[in-house]
């Protein structure tokens, strides 16, 4: 049997007594990251009944499960993954990859107007190395900001994971030049020693 790295022995015994795991199991939620969405929803008042909202590395559904919820039926939620994904009640699943155009391109073609909300919780798979997992988390983001541009109606919003790095205050800037505002988020279900933070950008200037 191969022997398992110290840091993910580590995330492993941090999984087993998770108190949000633990609660996301209790509660019927497919992941614990579904409280990372529901605290920036209590402040932010982000999903509302009638949106069309496009969960880009939705798999396994925890951000879709709850948009699908707040919708309570009205409006739409789209969740891209390349990973499999078991369908939801409420939530319309696309099995692909975001890097390829010809997902990006069914995904814009299953919109009939542009989203209001696009939500991003992708992540890289991490090596502990920070410039490496930085960069590798840039370039999803950029995927993810590439697909509002394309997608978001003016007015419309955009929520990203984003890891920390040299290229996080460029990010902030050239989100700053798109949209009227861009707050950032750590949510209590972020685990402390994780660089993740989330970046709220609101009010898409369509260019």
């Amino acid at each position: 049997m191969p022997r398992r790295s110290k840091s993910s022995a580590r995330w492993l015994a941090e999984h087993a007594t998770d108190p949000y795991v633990q609660r996301a199991r209790e509660e019927g939620w497919r992941s614990r990251a579904v409280f990372k969405l529901e605290e920036i929803q209590r402040s932010d008042q982000l999903l509302k009944p009638g949106m069309t909202v496009v969960d880009l590395g939705a798999a396994p559904g925890g951000w879709s499960q709850y948009a699908a919820r707040v919708l309570a039926g009205r409006g739409r939620v789209i969740a891209v993954d390349i990973l499999p994904m078991a369908g939801l009640a409420g939530v319309e699943v696309l099995q692909g990859d975001v890097s390829e155009q010809a997902t990006l391109d069914r995904l814009v073609g299953m919109l009939e107007a542009r989203a209001d909300l696009v939500l991003s919780d992708m992540a890289p798979n991490t090596m502990g190395i920070a410039e490496v997992d930085h960069a590798r988390s840039m370039h999803l983001v950029d995927l993810a900001t590439e697909f509002a541009a394309q997608a978001l109606r003016p007015g419309g919003d955009l929520l990203l994971k984003v890891f920390q790095g040299r290229e996080f205050q460029p990010l902030v800037a050239r989100l700053r030049a798109d949209f009227k505002t861009v707050k950032l988020r750590k949510p209590k279900a972020s685990r402390g020693r994780s660089p993740e933070v989330y970046v709220l950008a609101r009010g898409y200037r369509l260019v």
